[in-house]
């Protein structure tokens, strides 16, 4: 019975995996020692199912990462997806001709000058898309945001790989590029939520009846379109300043992209009921004497 077994085993690895064996060496076999070049049925079909694989895995990592995200975020990796793919391909096509024996090493030394080359040439471009990966995989942007880079205050309208396009107050295009949001300082108004408290600063001259600036202030706050009631305004009374005792109307608006609008349609009020009781806006004023020298 053993040596059916064993005659079984052989019959198995001399002719069935020895056929097999001799079907997939069929191929080129060029040179000889060390230096042959074996292109083979069996390696092509190694390649073959490396690359399958290879591309179910991509495909499942794909979808592992963007699972969450909405339908135009997803198509925003199209280009991402597609490099990582030629990438991996390009690598197991080496791998093969490596296996084949072929010598690889002058085209991977040639491969590493070129990525040098053109990391360095476009490591503007890397930054920003990295950085617009960040941010959609993040949120710390969306669209709708009111956000200040570099002093300018605009409303992102649209999320690229490579930059995020917003519109500012006197309706311009503003196309910042996306690793600003990564190396920069960058205010996002509205990112925890649309309410935002904002300010306008008056100073009035003094002897100035303080209870009746703060009267007129709230007044004129309570009147005001597009000033919440709830957190309700307040008025400060911030300090004695060199020509003026200074006040701040402090209010809390859901729209600090037109807050400049609001701050102004307040001063043109505050103007006028200032004038209507008699209170003046102070100008800087300084006091010279003049030292006459002794004769």
């Amino acid at each position: 019975m053993q040596e059916g077994t064993e005659d079984i085993k052989e019959i198995i690895k001399e002719d069935i995996w020895g056929s097999i064996k001799e079907f997939l060496d069929i191929g080129f076999h060029i040179g000889e020692g060390d230096k042959t070049i074996n292109l083979t049925l069996g390696l092509l079909l190694l390649l073959t199912v490396a690359l399958i694989g290879t591309k179910f895995l991509l495909k499942w990592l794909r979808h592992i990462i963007t699972r969450k995200m909405e339908q135009e975020d997803k198509q925003k990796f199209t280009s991402v997806f597609k490099f990582t793919n030629y990438v991996v391909y390009l690598i197991a096509v080496l791998i093969t001709l490596s296996a084949a024996g072929v010598d690889i090493t002058l085209v991977i030394t040639a491969s590493a000058a070129l990525f040098v080359g053109l990391g360095l040439a476009l490591q503007e471009l890397f930054k920003d898309v990295l950085g617009g990966i960040f941010i959609i995989i993040d949120k710390s942007l969306q669209v709708g945001d009111v956000v200040e880079v570099d002093g300018k205050v605009g409303k992102v309208f649209e999320i690229k790989l490579r930059t995020t396009r917003a519109i500012t107050r006197d309706d311009k295009v503003l196309i910042l590029p996306n690793h600003k949001f990564i190396s920069d300082i960058v205010y996002n108004y509205t990112q925890n939520h649309k309410t935002t408290r904002e300010k306008v600063d008056v100073g009035v001259a003094y002897g100035s009846d303080v209870e009746l600036v703060t009267k007129i202030l709230m007044q004129i706050t309570a009147e005001q379109k597009n000033i919440l009631k709830n957190p309700k305004p307040f008025v400060l009374f911030e300090d004695f300043g060199d020509s003026a005792l200074l006040f701040s109307i402090n209010f809390f608006t859901n729209d600090s992209f037109r807050d400049p609008r609001i701050k102004s349609e307040l001063r043109y009020k505050i103007n006028a009921k200032f004038k209507e009781n008699n209170i003046t806006i102070p100008f800087p004023q300084r006091d010279v004497h003049i030292i006459q020298p002794k004769p």
